[in-house]
């Protein structure tokens, strides 16, 4: 059946969706035209990835229709609109990190004969004609996040997706990686290609995006035929009902306590076997926020699991409150109280197969025993507990996780992280991905444990958040520390030399 509206290469028109206790999609519609960049806008909940999923063929709507390239589709699964050119690359990466880059682009796609020379030679070329730098032979268990993601996109455009869906595709990527998707994405949209682009950064919206469509509560509340001008509060307005944003300022600096976290000589090597991290001394004392300032890729990954006890050093001590825990595993130091928000919270932080509940008490599950055996009930007001506190918008609470927006993951890690009542709270981007709301809220957190005695170690790629929270802050270049700045005194010319690795002398 084709459309009298066949100028739209995307037409989701009054779509509507449930989910059990939530309302995600309230009849909201969404027009892209073919060869444009187009924006999708809204605070975590909104609705945005039920769309986009529904578009995808992981959802069927209760209500509305699906037009694609002029036909009305009716997706039953992922494949049906992968095979109407549908591309969809996920803020939560779906990769087999045990498989290659190339085996992972090709899987369920690869023509029968080729044979595996020939397959990373075609993946090859496919990476060097969308500028996109990756090494088809390489595991993926052995890329960075920002590397992970081009290879998702590869993924779409190895399938010939004539349209792609890119869910918070900057929020892993450097500025100056960030800049090249643009063009990667600019290029695409010349070749005719239409891009459904999900994302909280309004400066790179308005730089990168033709138009926009913003929801808010499941609906479609505003659409902008014409980015160029736009001022970003008028944006954050549409999106918030509000104006108002930003981040969250600490209070002055204080007295600190005495050290929470200390790191004497630590070097380590990456998950290829090279050297990632170089003879790190620093110290993090209780009742301050240390930022980790650095270009994605200096050891800002290896630095938190050495923390957290997810990799050995090789040479050096990690002392928590006094304590050589450089021997201890992951859970000890929780129980000594390290708790570790990590930037995959999807792949590492949480398990999306499991319940809410069950996510939830993972870390603690020895205080909700009845004699010898778990307390269902005991779990289940605990979780609950954490559902109220951090204001994490759930269904039901034996549902799996992965259901859960990108936002409400967070919170409840963030929750579930705190419950015991940490000494130390190490954070890796934990506003990735978030909303104006979603990072105030998190940020918020975050000083309030600041304000209770906590030392905080900030890991963030965003130089804005490091400077609004952090109480000093540490650079990071080549695996190394290179100077140690304070954040109200220091230019940004300084800081970005330091992260070229050309500190001041």
């Amino acid at each position: 059946m084709a459309s009298a509206d066949a100028d739209h290469a995307v037409w989701l028109r009054g779509i509507e969706k449930q989910f059990p206790g939530v309302i995600a999609c309230a009849g909201a519609d969404l027009r892209v035209r073919p060869g444009t960049i187009h924006a999708l806008l809204g605070e975590n909940g909104a609705g945005k990835t039920t769309m986009v999923n529904v578009l995808a063929g992981v959802y069927r709507p209760e209500g509305g229709e699906v037009w694609v390239n002029g036909q009305r589709r009716a997706f039953r699964s992922p494949a049906d609109a992968i095979a109407a050119g549908v591309g969809m690359v996920y803020q939560e990466f779906r990769l087999v990190p045990s498989l290659t880059v190339a085996e992972n682009i090709v899987l369920g796609s690869a023509p029968p004969l080729l044979r595996e020379a020939e397959i990373e030679q075609r993946v090859a070329e496919l990476s060097a004609t969308y500028g996109m730098a990756a090494d088809p032979g390489r595991p993926v268990w052995q890329l960075s996040m920002g590397e992970r993601q081009r290879v998702e996109i590869l993924k779409a455009l190895w399938r010939n997706a004539s349209v792609l869906v890119m869910d918070e595709p900057t929020a892993v990527l450097t500025p100056g990686e960030a800049a090249e998707l643009g063009a990667t994405l600019r290029a695409m949209a010349q070749e005719g290609r239409s891009v459904i682009y999900i994302s909280h950064k309004l400066d790179q919206v308005v730089a990168f995006c033709d138009e926009a469509t913003v929801l808010r509560h499941g609906k479609t509340v505003a659409t902008v035929d014409d980015l160029e001008d736009v001022d970003l509060s008028v944006l954050a307005e549409m999106m918030v009902g509000t104006s108002e944003g930003g981040y969250v300022d600490r209070p002055p600096t204080g007295q600190t306590g005495p050290e929470a976290l200390c790191l004497r000589g630590i070097s380590a090597l990456g998950d290829r076997g090279l050297p990632a991290l170089s003879d790190i001394d620093m110290t993090v004392h209780s009742g301050e926020i240390v930022g980790i300032v650095g270009v994605s890729g200096n050891g800002q990954k290896e630095l938190a699991e050495v923390i957290t006890g997810l990799r050995m050093p090789t040479e050096g001590q990690v002392v928590v409150k006094g304590h050589d825990v450089t021997a201890a595993s992951p859970g000890d130091r929780y129980r000594m109280g390290l708790a570790y928000v990590p930037e995959d919270r999807l792949g590492v932080g949480l398990a999306p197969k499991m319940s809410v509940v069950d996510n939830s008490v993972v870390r603690s599950y020895r205080s909700q025993r009845r004699g010898m055996f778990l307390s269902a009930s005991k779990c289940v007001e605990f979780c609950r507990g954490l559902v109220e506190r951090f204001a994490v918008r759930v269904g039901r609470l034996n549902d799996p996780i992965a259901g859960l927006s990108g936002g409400n993951l967070q919170r409840l890690l963030l929750g579930r992280e705190l419950a015991e009542q940490p000494t130390v709270l190490v954070a890796a981007q934990p506003s990735r991905g978030l909303d104006v709301q979603g990072v105030a809220a998190i940020q918020g957190h975050l000083v309030d444990q600041r304000a209770q005695g906590v030392g905080v170690l900030l890991i963030s790629e965003d130089l804005d958040e490091l400077l609004a929270l952090s109480d000093r802050l540490l650079v990071m270049f080549e695996g190394c520390i290179v100077g140690e700045y304070g954040p109200d005194v220091t230019p940004r010319t300084i800081l970005g030399a330091a992260m070229a690795g050309r500190p001041p002398k």
